[in-house]
């Protein structure tokens, strides 16, 4: 329904009528995320300022209405949908760089600021962020930090939350808030800006981030390694990670991933490949032809069928594609998907990969897997067409049997994608009643009348 006029009022005061949104022309857009979920707001607003941000919570407060916080809506669990309608609160103008200052590696953004942005003003100085998801190009800082973003080179670097000091934010009162330091130790109180990093929108609004910068190394190497089997390639897995090579990216791919890159892909795959790795190493030059030689050492064993390593960025980028090449090869396969980015220990992973097969036989759905290997973050698709009765039948039940199966295995069901609306009504599963009670509690503590991107993250209560 139609946001009142006392409340249109209320946001255009604290911006400017211009970017205050009713018409659903304009506000259409703004309702979807890439978990192709769709809901209407009743409004858009554009904020470009810390102080509109916090004048837009408050007159959303004031009324009691729903307030969402939204990027560029490249995240795939529904969790920048505004479920109630209300009011999307777009942070895409605010895309400044505050400051960089090398001396100390620090870098500090607005959250509209996009990955790709910051690794292209941090290199300058010689620095790089380590969280790099896939749509750095397109993803926001502010979504990084909405659900604790990683990517590749989290396995050596860790996630948003191990490389962000400090945060700014207004909370669901409308009441600012500062958390953390400038520095990179602090033991002051109890850990906000870790409990805001991953919270989705739902305790406060982040306006401007902190975040650690590392140095980029000097030199980088990319292995492709390829397997008969997934138990063998799980097995140089845990090889490779238990040695002090640590690499900075681990990928995996699995028999039907390989099979579906291949008229993708120009690298050539042998025709019996059952798992490919992809190992990145870096720092000085004048070690990396013993780091490789390192991991060649460990991953040798049995299942090998092909070891190579890239000498040239050209080499490099032609083994990266055979990566690359997944998505629009997933986009061609089925007309839908359920994308889960689930966890288990690093020694589980063939008992998953062989577990999810079942799985797939069983409910005649196509799964393809791949993702982080070295902290055993997996990305599972489930391909399947909805308008097949059979297929549509058996998706969400495959699911929950996939997420049963994780549980069991000692993982958990999200590594970087957060939990959204897609993951919601299975989070029981993985944490116990008192846990997620006091998380409710904390929840109420930060928007006492739960205003901010309500129905996200916590399953419906009982009645």
């Amino acid at each position: 329904m139609p946001i009142s006029a006392a409340l249109r009022d209320r946001l255009a005061l604290a911006t400017c009528l211009e970017r205050v949104r009713t018409d659903p022309a304009d506000t259409w857009v703004y309702g979807y995320d890439n978990s192709r979920k769709h809901a209407v707001p009743d409004a858009v607003v554009f904020a470009t300022t810390h102080r509109e941000v916090r004048d837009v919570v408050q007159a959303c407060f004031d009324a009691a209405v729903p307030l969402i916080a939204r990027g560029r809506g490249t995240g795939t669990t529904g969790a920048a949908i505004p479920l109630h309608g209300g009011v999307v609160l777009s942070l895409e103008r605010m895309n400044r760089i505050l400051s960089i200052d090398p001396a100390n590696r620090v870098l500090v953004v607005e959250p509209g600021v996009t990955n790709q942005a910051i690794q292209e003003a941090a290199a300058i100085h010689g620095f790089f962020w380590p969280p790099d998801p896939t749509s750095a190009a397109y993803c926001t800082v502010g979504g990084n930090l909405a659900v604790n973003a990683a990517g590749p080179h989290a396995v050596k670097y860790g996630s948003t939350r191990e490389n962000t000091l400090g945060l700014r934010a207004v909370i669901g009162t409308g009441d600012e808030i500062h958390t953390g330091a400038y520095t990179t130790k602090g033991a002051v109180g109890y850990d906000l800006t870790r409990l805001l990093i991953g919270s989705e929108g739902t305790l406060a609004i982040i306006t401007e981030a902190t975040l650690k910068l590392t140095p980029l190394p000097e030199s980088r190497r990319l292995l492709q390694v390829i397997y008969s089997s997934v138990r063998d390639a799980a097995q140089a897995i845990s090889r490779i990670m238990a040695q002090p090579a640590t690499p900075c990216a681990l990928e995996f791919m699995d028999a039907n991933a390989i099979n579906m890159v291949r008229e993708y892909a120009p690298a050539v795959l042998p025709d019996n490949a059952g798992a490919l790795l992809l190992i990145e190493v870096d720092g000085p030059e004048q070690v990396l032809d013993d780091m490789v030689a390192a991991i060649r050492s460990v991953a040798s064993g049995h299942g090998l069928l092909d070891f190579r390593a890239a000498r040239t960025r050209q080499e490099s980028d032609a083994l990266w594609s055979t990566r690359k090449a997944l998505s629009p090869a997933l986009r061609n396969i089925a007309p839908n998907k359920l994308n889960e980015d689930v966890v288990v220990p690093v020694s589980r992973l063939p008992e998953l990969i062989e577990g999810l097969d079942r799985l797939s036989r069983a409910h005649g759905i196509p799964i393809v897997n791949f993702g982080h290997a070295g902290n055993g973050n997996i990305h599972v698709n489930l391909l399947y067409d909805s308008q097949d009765p059979k297929q549509a039948a058996a998706a969400k039940p495959c699911l929950r049997q996939v997420f049963d199966l994780v549980l069991q295995l000692g993982g958990t069901l999200s590594g970087e994608h957060g939990i959204g609306q897609e993951k919601r009504d299975y989070i029981p599963l993985a944490i116990d009643p008192v846990a997620l009670d006091l998380m409710r509690r904390i929840k109420t503590q930060f928007d006492p009348k739960g205003i901010l991107n309500p129905d996200k993250i916590f399953p419906h209560s009982p009645k």
